[in-house]
């Protein structure tokens, strides 16, 4: 049911989040008008690069539209007695081909076609509208008005560097493409099409993702190189055997690179969040390789140089081997939840899942195949005590005494760390919470928002002038503005939307002590234009939340109802309840009926007793004022638009519109206010809807304090100080919406997954109660991680989330591993009374020793490069990393502590004291 002059299209396969690279077309020589580059733009670039593998579209944004103007002379018309739609009429059937089919001629068929399509300003002044019924009289274009070149209306504005308008350009990339490669030959394909532009143009870039993409992979990839070095450090250190450390080595790679090659099957490209969780697994994969190493020196230390090299080394992976193997599947199994997050931070977070899953997966398998095949190879040679080393001495002799006297006074122990899981509460309580925490990506965009009914002519300026403004700070390299849309249908922005890219330069070229948050505050205070609400975005997260939610600001609140006048006063009520809260950086609500009309309502009455139709009246009002596109020429490849409108001295005001005259075929001569009523009212700029219902949207930013914190005072403060009417419903979007169904989701699938589990870890030890003491002893390991993300100061937010989950996975394997160890002294020991089976639990945890202090030095120094780095991504790498290493100061001590005591308990119920 769309109106006559709708036409509908099939967009392309593309989001606006695959706006990968953009361009300004620039003429350095002033040899060439905006309408010239916008002609080269859209008749040249635009289909080469259309033609580049990946590229699902290339937008154009800004310049002038070259197009035919024929202005007609209302009073000519009425001279002719000549109506609108017979101007129209003469145009249309004036500018077409036919063809005649084929004649033979000699033998030889001829086509016959006759050509008239329109090739210029001299053909449109010869079309008489007055051959159409009117025989005698020769009335052409050129006498009844003035046949021009003109620039088309236009609802888009491009601006570089504050210099003036230029003519833009935007790659959209095809859904699922791989950006890096769509972008490296995009920019291949424009360096072979800079020889054929005219002379002094120039492809200016103004955005391209790649280098993002490249800082990511090779911030993460150098953590990553770090990681190996240190797990093969750790290794020499503790073993004093450097090809044991070779097993890990080799081992290591394989199961990365078969976690790859899933990866690529699977279509998951290397990028921050895969990357990331290669990161965070390698800790937990080189863990059972440690354990297997560390088992089978002990066994070749316990056999001595005339034993049986292989039989030890069987009998050590045989050992540890299957309760490893079921280990490592709790790790991969307790990322589950991050499978079932949806939306924004499902996609944000299942590429990470995906990778750690595939690593800790291919882990257990080389456990059990490739690392024993290894051990047998490479641990040859002088196996020397585990007492000969000194550091494992230290530890040892630190840790017999403590787990004695811990042994000797259970009750003790327990209330200890139990206090020490209280004193978890305290930072728990102290927690903000924030959806994600920002991500740098090395530009950022300016979006700030206007108040509706803002001219072109001024909407222009305006870009011209925050570009100005914004380009004279020293660490900007280039400032590209858009205001309006581009010609795609990824970017539904209105007039009043200002999205200027501004491209940083490198860091080192920054000023001594700047940083991001600096700058961005320099930036607030150096723009500042009345009317204007600052928001300093990242481009990519951005364009994420405006696709996800429509709202572009960390926070939003989407007014609905069946009346836009009435949501209008809500949102400034809602306005001016947010504004004096503290954190609020700026809030503006939509004025969502405040744009001016000029509102022609045509007199039914009227129309009678003049004998004129609806239609007569809205063509005048539509081809003479508003100016209609009534056909395109045909001029090689190009196409340009033919306008039929009036002049603009006889449209320019409201008094004028009322004049216009309404000609008919020889009828009464009547002006439109003659049969109509002509006003200025205001009406909705734009007409929002979600769920069928009417909406209108206030955008805030918020600074200085955490999302969670502020969102509930900001709720209250609604409540108490905005009345709704009945039939008004308020929601809060923005990225407290994905904050709200992560946390949702997970309240579900957390406990399902510490079930699965708890299933896993029965299947392991065939004993229930093992399984609840490893269970019991996960919630105490997560203390450090509390306490660390308290000290670095970091909100509550998905990245910590998943940080704890991968956690709660090392800290089950932790339990898993010591209850091995307990398990092999008891059965060589066989204790009767309690005693012996204190000293047979003592003796199984002292030999948990050395292998617990390589993995947790393994892990905390594997994450260091992570915790301490900066970069691209750093800062979610961060927040998922400082759990983990939080977690590597009471994880061991939980599972070297507690696990025996509750061993102890368990074993001695009923046994003798001896």
């Amino acid at each position: 049911d769309l109106p006559a002059a709708a036409r509908t299209a099939l967009g392309p396969d593309a989001t606006g989040v695959g706006w990968v690279f953009q361009y300004a077309l620039v003429d350095r020589r002033g040899q060439r008008d905006l309408s010239e580059l916008r002609s080269l733009q859209d008749w040249f670039l635009k289909y080469e690069l259309q033609s580049v593998p990946g590229v699902a579209e290339v937008a154009t944004v800004g310049g002038m539209v070259k197009e035919y103007q024929v202005v007609v002379d209302p009073n000519l018309l009425r001279m002719y007695s000549l109506p609108v739609s017979r101007v129209k009429r003469a145009l249309l059937a004036a500018n077409e081909e036919k063809g005649g089919s084929v004649i033979e001629l000699a033998e030889a068929e001829y086509l016959v076609r006759s050509r008239g399509y329109i090739q210029g300003e001299e053909d449109l002044r010869l079309i008489s509208p007055l051959s159409i019924g009117n025989a005698g009289v020769r009335a052409t274009m050129d006498v009844i008005g003035e046949v021009r070149t003109g620039p088309q209306m236009r609802r888009g504005v491009a601006e570089l560097d504050g210099e003036g308008e230029v003519v833009g350009g935007i790659v959209v990339m095809r859904y699922g493409e791989n950006a890096l490669k769509t972008i490296e030959a995009v920019r291949a394909k424009i360096d072979r099409l800079r020889a054929s532009l005219p002379e002094g143009v120039e492809i200016v870039e103004t955005y391209d993702r790649s280098g993002l993409i490249l800082r990511a992979v090779d911030n993460l990839g150098k953590r990553l190189l770090e990681e190996f070095l240190v797990v093969v450090l750790v290794c020499a250190l503790f073993l004093f055997h450097l090809r044991s450390s070779l097993v890990i080595l080799l081992s290591l790679p394989v199961g990365i690179l078969v976690a790859f090659g899933i990866m690529n099957a699977q279509g998951i490209n290397a990028n921050i969040m895969s990357l990331g969780g290669i990161a965070i697994a390698i800790g937990a994969m080189v863990d059972a390789a440690i354990v297997m190493i560390e088992n089978a020196h002990k066994h070749l230390e316990r056999a001595g140089p005339g034993g049986g090299r292989l039989m030890a080394i069987q009998a050590a992976a045989t050992e540890v081997g299957p309760p490893l193997f079921f280990s490592l599947l709790i790790i991969t199994l307790s990322f589950l939840p991050v499978f079932t997050l949806e939306a924004q931070e499902g996609r944000l977070f299942t590429p990470l899942a995906y990778t750690k899953t595939w690593a800790m997966a291919a882990a257990a398998g080389l456990s059990i195949t490739l690392v024993p095949v290894l051990m047998v190879y490479l641990i040859r040679g002088r196996i020397r005590d585990e007492r000969a080393n000194p550091l494992n001495r230290w530890l040892i002799a630190g840790y017999r005494p403590l787990i004695e006297r811990v042994l000797k006074h259970p009750g003790m122990a327990l209330a200890v760390i139990v206090l020490l899981f209280l004193t978890s509460l305290w930072p728990l309580s102290q927690f903000g919470s924030e959806f994600m925490p920002e991500l740098d990506e090395g530009d950022l965009l300016y979006m700030p928002t206007t108040l509706p009914g803002i001219s072109i002519g001024e909407a222009r300026e305006l870009l011209q002038q925050t570009d100005k403004l914004i380009r004279t700070v020293p660490e900007v390299e280039r400032v590209f503005g858009k205001v309006g849309r581009a010609e795609t249908a990824t970017d539904p922005a209105p007039l009043t939307m200002i999205e200027t890219t501004i491209r940083l330069k490198p860091r080192k070229q920054w000023r001594a002590g700047m940083t991001l948050g600096r700058l961005k505050q320099e930036l607030n205070e150096r723009v500042r234009v009345p009317s204007l609400n600052n928001a300093w975005l990242m481009p990519i997260k951005t364009r994420i939340d405006m696709q996800s939610t429509g709202i572009n600001t960390p926070v939003g609140l989407k007014i609905a109802g069946p009346d836009l006048e009435v949501i209008e006063a809500l949102g400034l009520d809602v306005e001016r309840t947010l504004r004096p809260l503290p954190g609020t950086q700026s809030v503006y609500a939509e004025r969502a009926a405040s744009a001016r009309y000029i509102d022609i309502e045509i007199d039914r009455w009227a129309l009678t007793r003049y004998a004129v139709t609806v239609e007569e009246i809205q063509e005048v009002i539509n081809t003479a004022v508003g100016g209609v596109t009534v056909m395109y020429t045909v001029e090689g490849r190009e196409r340009y638009p033919v306008n039929l409108r009036y002049p603009p001295h006889v449209r320019d005001s409201v008094e004028k519109i009322r004049d216009l005259p309404i000609v008919t075929d020889g009828r009464e001569e009547i002006q439109l206010r003659d049969v109509a009523k002509v006003r200025v009212v205001d009406g909705p700029a734009v007409i929002k809807s979600e769920n069928a219902r009417l909406n209108g949207w206030v955008y805030i930013n918020i600074a200085g304090r955490d999302l969670g914190s502020w969102i509930d005072e900001a709720q209250r403060a609604v409540r108490e100080q905005v009345t709704l009417p009945s039939g008004y419903t308020l929601t809060w979007s923005g990225q407290y919406e994905y904050l709200q169904r992560a946390a949702k989701r997970l309240e579900w699938i957390v406990p399902l997954t510490l079930a699965i589990i708890l299933m896993l870890l029965y299947l392991s030890f065939r004993n229930f109660t093992q399984a609840l003491l490893v269970m019991a002893a996960v919630p105490l390991s997560l203390v450090g991680g509390f306490w660390l993300v308290y000290w670095l100061g970091y909100n509550l937010s998905v990245a910590v989330g998943v940080g704890f989950i991968a956690l709660a996975g090392v800290a089950a394997e932790f339990g898993v591993v010591m209850m091995v160890y307990l398990d092999e002294a008891v059965q060589r020991h066989q204790p009767a009374t309690l005693r012996e089976l204190r000293a047979a639990v003592i003796e199984g945890a002292v030999q948990r020793v050395r292998p617990k202090a390589m993995t947790a030095a393994v892990i905390i120094t594997g994450l260091l490069p992570i915790m301490l780095g900066a970069g691209t991504g750093s800062e979610v790498m961060r927040r998922i990393a400082a759990p983990l290493a939080g977690g590597m100061v009471t994880a061991p001590l939980v599972s070297m502590l507690l696990i025996p005591v509750l061993y102890l308990w368990w074993k001695g119920r009923g046994m003798d004291r001896g």
